[in-house]
């Protein structure tokens, strides 16, 4: 039994990138695809595809490497879990490595970036960050 499917998400992500995997597949949510929707938009990832594979929906994720080959994302962490959720309200919303990296929130307005929330005057749970 899975107790956090996002932070499967995540290492799944990771351990693709380490092993310079094209792609990877998890088993699919909807707060997963918004997350991921998150970091394609943000240039994290090359491509979210939603399929279905014996019977269940999967998200089939195209990671993105730089020119010299090396993965986009140096680290991937799971901010939020099931055990101790983190709360931050549209004044506190965290800026990840110096603006260099990116947090993704769950607010009441959807799934988006900080730089999002920052914008939209907006708080939420902070789901991971990524830089």
């Amino acid at each position: 039994m899975m107790t956090d499917p996002v932070a499967d998400m995540l290492t799944r992500i990771r351990n693709a990138g380490i092993a310079k995997h094209p792609e990877t597949t998890c088993p699919a949510s909807r707060l997963k695809q918004a997350v991921a929707g998150v970091l394609r938009d943000n240039g994290y990832l090359d491509d979210v595809i939603l399929e279905e594979a014996e019977g269940r929906n999967v998200l089939r994720l195209v990671l993105r490497y730089g020119d010299d080959g090396r993965f986009i994302i140096d680290g991937l962490r799971r901010v939020s879990r099931p055990s101790c959720r983190v709360y931050v309200d549209a004044n506190s919303v965290p800026l990840v490595r110096n603006g260099l990296g990116l947090a993704v929130l769950s607010t009441n307005q959807g799934v988006i970036s900080d730089d999002d929330a920052r914008s939209r005057s907006v708080g939420g749970e902070v789901v991971c960050e990524v830089w």
